[in-house]
């Protein structure tokens, strides 16, 4: 499968996962970096989205370059069905599934001499219990490029799936400068009152309510914080799936007597507003974390960073000079020593959050991803072995296979 420097417009099929539409109107975060990258690609090639159906969108709809058509599937495979159904006679230099490895050999059939990527953003869907290895290494197999988001998740693949070592590559994620940025002084004002937290040192967590996010951790933090720092107040933007884990959330905010305020599901429009609220934002992640998109986000924002030194988090965050790592991250002790250390030294604020501006603005920018990700597409050559390759990756975890159940 022929992979060319296209000195000509380059046709990329993206095959969105089947869960939400693009662009996602409520949270979507791998929807969010489909389009981002596929409008920065737009500037110089064409690009068709295939992604889920919404009430109140178009089947199709146009940005310049770029095409969205968007399919109705109730099911991860009627989804696929449908989708493929909409672009099987057309012709395409690139086709990227985002999330999906499972999709990856329907894809093969429909168009056997298409050069097919998977973009991984996570390893959930390479792991118990959503596949097992020997399924995931069947599906990797037949992909003749597989990126992730971070070096870490890079490692990660690696690791467990050594025979794919040519085909993985990987490319961090970006922000829109434009708009997260460091407020003016009236503008902090507002969203400082918009929030409440008008005279008090407000830590910020923005992520989904899950256990891997590590929200008691902080939470517990904040207690130890409270003593010496008696404004601070904790503002949580973020919905959950489960009611049960946001309850008990609230009950250990209560039975810690700290100031916390969960703000729910915070639209993607408003949160620079929210990072603009904030004194200082922690990601206390316990789970791995493969890249980390809210740090960045933060730091565009102006602030200074508290994180978990997990996954693909260094990657962004260096510690003491663009913000604050955390080594031993389940102890809320550890993460309540570095808020205090923010908290009362306003120059070691100011210094890290200028420098995360910085960093930021030179590496993570979403027209950085979309160039990284071309160059990868174009300057890969032919790779002969893609199917026999999958039986190779599939020998390997032989011995290791996990039963799970298929999702």
């Amino acid at each position: 499968m022929l992979f060319t420097k296209w000195r000509c417009t380059m046709r990329l099929l993206i095959i969105a996962p089947e869960q939400l539409s693009v662009p996602p109107s409520v949270g979507g975060s791998v929807e969010h970096s489909i389009y981002s990258i596929a409008k920065n690609i737009s500037s110089e090639h064409k690009v068709t989205i295939l992604s889920k159906r919404r009430a109140n969108l178009p089947y199709k709809s146009s940005l310049g370059n770029v095409t969205i058509i968007r399919v109705q599937g109730s099911t991860r495979d009627s989804y696929l069905r449908n989708a493929l159904k909409k672009v099987a006679h057309r012709h395409y230099d690139m086709i990227q599934i985002d999330n999906r490895p499972r999709f990856v050999k329907r894809v093969r059939k429909v168009f056997p001499t298409t050069p097919i990527a998977v973009f991984l953003h996570s390893v959930t869907f390479i792991s118990p219990p959503m596949t097992s290895l020997k399924q995931a290494a069947n599906d990797l197999g037949y992909a003749d490029l597989i990126i992730g988001n971070s070096s870490s998740l890079k490692k990660t693949i690696l690791k467990r799936f050594p025979n794919l070592r040519n085909k993985v590559h990987y490319v961090h994620l970006g922000v829109n400068l434009k708009e997260y940025r460091p407020p003016t002084l009236q503008v902090r004002i507002h969203a400082r009152r918009k929030h409440k937290v008008s005279g008090r040192f407000a830590i910020l967590f923005a992520g989904r309510l899950i256990p891997r996010k590590g929200i008691p951790v902080l939470m517990k933090a904040v207690k130890t914080v409270q003593k010496s720092v008696p404004s601070v107040k904790l503002l949580v933007a973020g919905g959950t799936g489960k009611r049960a884990y946001k309850a008990y959330l609230q009950r250990l905010g209560q039975t810690l007597n700290i100031p916390v305020s969960f703000k729910g599901y915070v639209s993607r429009s408003e949160m620079p507003r929210f990072y603009w609220s904030g004194d200082c934002f922690v990601c206390p992640s316990q789970g791995l974390e493969a890249f980390g998109l809210v740090n960045v986000e933060a730091m565009a924002s102006g602030l200074p960073c508290i994180a978990s030194k997990n996954g693909g988090i260094a990657e962004i965050i260096k510690h003491d000079q663009n913000g604050l790592l955390v080594d031993d991250f389940s102890n809320p002790k550890q993460f309540a020593k570095q808020i205090i250390r923010v908290a009362h030294n306003s120059k070691i604020a100011k210094r890290l959050a200028k420098q995360a501006r910085e960093d930021v603005l030179a590496r993570f920018s979403w027209k950085n991803t979309a160039n990284k990700l071309i160059k990868i597409y174009s300057s890969k050559k032919e790779d002969k072995g893609v199917i026999s390759n999958a039986n190779n990756v599939r020998e390997q975890v032989d011995q290791d296979e996990i039963t799970t159940e298929k999702p």
